[in-house]
């Protein structure tokens, strides 16, 4: 490894997660999450317990509910949480009910904007979204303006900040650029305005010739071979339908620790 390596095992990852911070995981619904990440962040809990994580996902799935599960999740911030074609996520759709975890209401807008926002260096991103319905009843926080051009009412959607963000790479380099495909949610804005940014690569080289997430956004890089597994990562490998069967089966039988103590 050269002197500007950024390589680092897997299992030190965790390290740079802190309580009380936020969290956000890459990918998309049950594709290309950060999984071997997750994992190894349950694992490390055991020994060094973190609490009172505020999640962050575009979308969130199977990574997200093993962390709800856990019990280090005390607010999730995502438009979606759910197993597609596989129904609810059970240990969410469970800690919610229960009133165990806060669920701050969001949409595509609401995300897409507060992202933009925090990338600008600004409070708040003005748009359209939300006017004319009872989200902002929901959101309280959320306030509206005035353009002070045309006069027009908006919603003034506030800047989301992230602490900690993991993206699962096709391949990544010694530098830290990474390769993530075709289908890149919002991964690309997460690495560039979290703190700090942690990527897991199925294959790292020693140097690429483009990237979708440069360098200088990236903190540290691990090696994860099936990292996203079960979840699909095209085209690499395809979804394990089977194992999110035999978790969702798990959380309905109880068994949410003894699934997580196997993994």
């Amino acid at each position: 490894m050269g002197q500007h390596s950024k390589i680092i095992p897997l299992n030190e990852t965790p390290h740079l997660i802190s309580s009380h911070s936020t969290l956000a995981l890459g990918g998309m619904t049950l594709y290309r999450r950060p999984v071997a990440f997750v994992k190894e962040l349950l694992r490390s809990n055991l020994q060094s317990p973190i609490s009172n994580l505020t999640l962050l996902a575009f979308t969130a799935s199977y990574e997200s509910d093993l962390l709800v599960g856990a019990g280090v999740v005390k607010k999730v911030r995502s438009c979606y949480f759910g197993m597609e074609a596989f129904g609810l996520a059970p240990m969410f759709t469970q800690a919610a009910n229960l009133g165990d975890i806060q669920v701050i209401e969001e949409t595509e807008a609401s995300l897409g904007f507060g992202l933009r926002a925090a990338l600008a260096d600004v409070g708040f991103m003005a748009g359209r979204g939300w006017i004319g319905t009872d989200l902002l009843k929901l959101r309280p926080d959320v306030k509206t303006i005035r353009d002070p051009y045309s006069g027009e009412e908006l919603v003034a959607f506030p800047a989301i900040k992230v602490d900690t963000a993991v993206i699962h790479a096709l391949k990544a380099d010694q530098s830290g650029n990474a390769i993530i495909g075709g289908n890149q949610a919002v991964d690309v804005e997460l690495a560039m305005l979290a703190t700090t940014t942690i990527i897991t690569a199925e294959e790292i080289v020693e140097k690429l010739d483009h990237a979708d997430i440069p360098a200088p956004s990236v903190k540290v890089v691990a090696h994860a071979p099936r990292g996203a597994a079960p979840t699909s990562c095209h085209p690499l490998y395809p979804l394990d339908g089977l194992e999110i069967l035999k978790y969702i089966d798990a959380c309905n039988s109880e068994q949410f620790e003894e699934y997580a103590r196997s993994l």
